[in-house]
């Protein structure tokens, strides 16, 4: 690992931020303690709720940590299109006998106060998803000694967070669960992701930043594979999801291995933006309407989601998973950080073997 990282955690195992409540702070905590570096997911909370985890983590652990953060999104949405899918949902709204939520509650995720919260009181890591911050931000957050991080999923997106000054990329695979971090949503690009080793491979060829690789990542020999091919880190999501310290949902981590659900497809259907999940009947019903409104209909479809995970219904909820869910694990996350960093070393012992 690069010097910076190694000061960060003792094992290039990092825990992937992952908003919706999942993240949390026992998680995090139990992460880092381990060895790793466990991540906060600031997105969809507010200032306050953000800064209140912030102090959670604190008082669980001494040892590094991140926040992640959500840039704006600018503007561009088809006010006309979300109203379509509005009248599309009522079905929906009816059946869990909610109200669809307001699509104008906001599209800055409280950028600005988050900011200014984590450059008065810093965290030793801040990552960024869905664009990539000013130069002013990151020499802002240089200055406080926070180590910096932009989610990329092109080589031209890890040229803007070079540009920017970004002490390091996290590199997001087509494979992996959740959102992916594009900095420009263009419909026309759907399902046109790079599969993580080849963007690795891009990405190494492109910047001189560290890369910290992140998309279907479930055991150690991936991550071997991950950091032989250029990474100085992997970031790991859906495993970390189904430990007991992991804030999500009893149903949504008994989905991952759930053989009724066979596969995962990225979907619009429950935010307006490209994210993977496995495939539920909400996905298939309304994946192929949704509009490339982002936050809209993630706010449009919030109580809809909600109302599901009420009424035990997982066939309504947003089931985020990356494509090896199926090999997810049932384990304390610092057991589970700990297996693999075995399976690490036996990956890159049986690899020397075979070079010697």
């Amino acid at each position: 690992m690069s010097s910076a990282l190694t000061d960060l955690c003792r094992y290039p195992i990092v825990q992937a931020p992952m908003a919706g409540g999942a993240s949390c702070p026992q998680l995090v905590a139990a992460v880092s303690d381990a060895g790793g570096l466990g991540f906060l997911a600031a997105g969809y909370k507010t200032a306050d709720g953000m800064y209140q985890e912030v102090k959670q983590v604190r008082g669980l652990t001494g040892r590094p940590f991140g926040v992640n953060l959500f840039m704006p999104q600018a503007n561009t949405v088809d006010a006309a299109a979300v109203e379509v899918y509005r009248h599309q949902l009522a079905g929906e709204a009816a059946w869990y006998e909610t109200p669809l939520g307001d699509p104008d509650s906001g599209s800055d995720d409280g950028y600005e106060a988050k900011l200014a919260i984590l450059l008065d009181d810093p965290v030793p890591v801040v990552s960024f998803t869905f664009g990539c911050p000013t130069r002013d931000v990151i020499a802002s957050f240089a200055k406080a000694g926070t180590f910096t991080v932009v989610t990329v999923t092109t080589p031209e997106e890890a040229q803007a967070a070079q540009r920017a000054g970004a002490d390091a990329v996290c590199v997001q695979g087509i494979e992996a669960g959740g959102h992916q971090g594009t900095h420009r949503d263009d419909p026309a690009a759907d399902g046109s992701g790079i599969g993580l080793l080849s963007l690795i491979g891009l990405v190494r060829e492109a910047v001189q930043l560290p890369i910290i690789a992140t998309g279907g990542l479930m055991r150690g020999g991936q991550v071997a594979g991950a950091l032989a091919a250029g990474a100085v880190a992997a970031q790991l999501g859906t495993a970390f999801m189904v430990c007991p310290e992991s804030g999500a949902n009893a149903l949504h981590k008994q989905a991952m291995t759930n053989p009724l659900f066979v596969r995962t497809e990225l979907t619009r259907a429950f935010t307006g933006r490209p994210a993977r999940g496995l495939v539920n009947r909400f996905m298939r019903e309304h994946g192929r309407y949704a509009p490339a409104a982002y936050p809209q209909v993630h706010h449009l479809t919030s109580p809809l989601r909600k109302a599901a995970t009420k009424a035990g219904d997982p066939q309504g909820m947003a089931l985020w998973a990356g494509q090896g869910h199926k090999m997810a694990r049932d384990l304390p996350a610092g057991r589970l950080v700990e297996v693999l960093v075995a399976e690490l070393d036996s990956a890159r012992a049986a690899l020397a073997l075979g070079r010697s």
